[in-house]
């Protein structure tokens, strides 16, 4: 990074949010494209990522579609001490990442310095959030500190999709089995249709609902604090257990975009396994993971399961679940 402007350091940007999740879980959602994908960027766009390389010196750079228009906008990542600081470099650029002047009528700085601390109590995870200009003008700078209501409600708005995402991907691994029978399943996405899809299912295959059965969004509690639900959304599946064909059972959830949520083809379906023993979940996780990529460690949960996903080396997802708690 450049040398730090000590004048811009004066006038800084502060937010201090609070997440229901550790740490880990809340840093992670940083580091992995599909998660950026469905919390990061200005609540009034479409954001997508278009290139995430999470190292000191690596670059995420993310589109921003908002009525017909597209910006454009990077990180170049610092300092990196994973669960605990992340620090980056945030500009608009092109769509080739050059760095380029915000599309306002305001002088803004080109870039804006952020660090963020990552403190854990009680499983809950407090992020404090810094930003100064850098290398800024004095009109610049005077223009930074302006907009500090602005990026206080704009920075929420964001942190709000993530605590949505946070919330619904833990609740939705917290109704996974709740015994250590081995068992495995089919575990699919929808972007909202879920309880049509699985009566369709229902109906060809003559099978039943298993489980709770339908359990809708609306009958989780939402964290304190966080935004609630609409009605339409409040309806929506968060689980679904169907047993078909030979016993099998097919689970599901919607994920909806609404909830910065995004089922694309590729991460709709997953075969989940759930074996008896922690010895032969870390066995079969490790295989599986060989070659291929990584999308949750291998870990305790604190929801209470040993739990793992990875994509094989042919594209194939996988969910590992196992509830055996540690002999440690």
């Amino acid at each position: 990074m450049q040398k730090e402007d000590q004048k811009n350091k004066e006038k800084v940007f502060t937010l201090i949010r609070e997440f229901d999740a550790p740490a880990k879980e809340v840093f992670n959602a940083f580091t992995d494209a599909d998660a950026l994908n469905a919390w990061w960027g200005p609540v009034e766009s479409k954001n997508s990522v278009l290139k995430l390389d999470f190292r000191t010196g690596g670059i995420f750079h993310y589109e921003m579609k908002n009525n017909g228009k597209v910006n454009y906008g990077r990180f170049l990542f610092g300092k990196i001490q994973p669960y605990e600081l992340l620090e980056f470099t945030n500009a608009f650029c092109d769509e080739h990442a050059n760095i380029i002047r915000a599309p306002f009528d305001i002088q803004l700085p080109l870039e804006i310095f952020y660090r963020l601390l990552f403190t854990e109590k009680n499983d809950k995870t407090t992020i404090s959030m810094t930003g100064y200009a850098v290398n800024a003008t004095v009109e610049e700078q005077e223009t930074f500190s302006s907009i500090n209501a602005d990026m206080q409600k704009g920075f929420n708005a964001t942190f709000n999709q993530l605590e949505i995402y946070m919330h619904t991907r833990i609740n939705i691994y917290k109704q996974l089995k709740t015994t250590n029978m081995t068992r495995v399943s089919t575990y699919l996405n929808f972007p909202g249709n879920t309880e049509e899809a699985f009566n369709f299912y229902k109906n060809i295959f003559n099978g039943e609902f298993t489980g709770d059965g339908l359990q809708r969004f609306g009958d989780t509690q939402l964290p304190e604090g966080m935004p609630p639900l609409s009605e339409d959304d409040r309806k929506l599946i968060i689980h679904a257990e169907l047993t078909i064909l030979g016993g099998h059972i097919l689970m599901a959830t919607d994920a909806p975009e609404s909830m910065g949520l995004k089922v694309e083809y590729g991460n709709n379906m997953h075969i989940n396994l759930e074996p008896a023993t922690r010895e032969e979940t870390k066995k079969l996780y490790h295989a599986l993971s060989a070659g291929g990529k990584i999308t949750m460690e291998l870990q305790d949960m604190f929801w209470g399961a040993y739990f793992g996903s990875c994509t094989d080396k042919y594209g194939i997802n996988w969910m590992l679940n196992c509830i055996e708690k540690s002999s440690v």
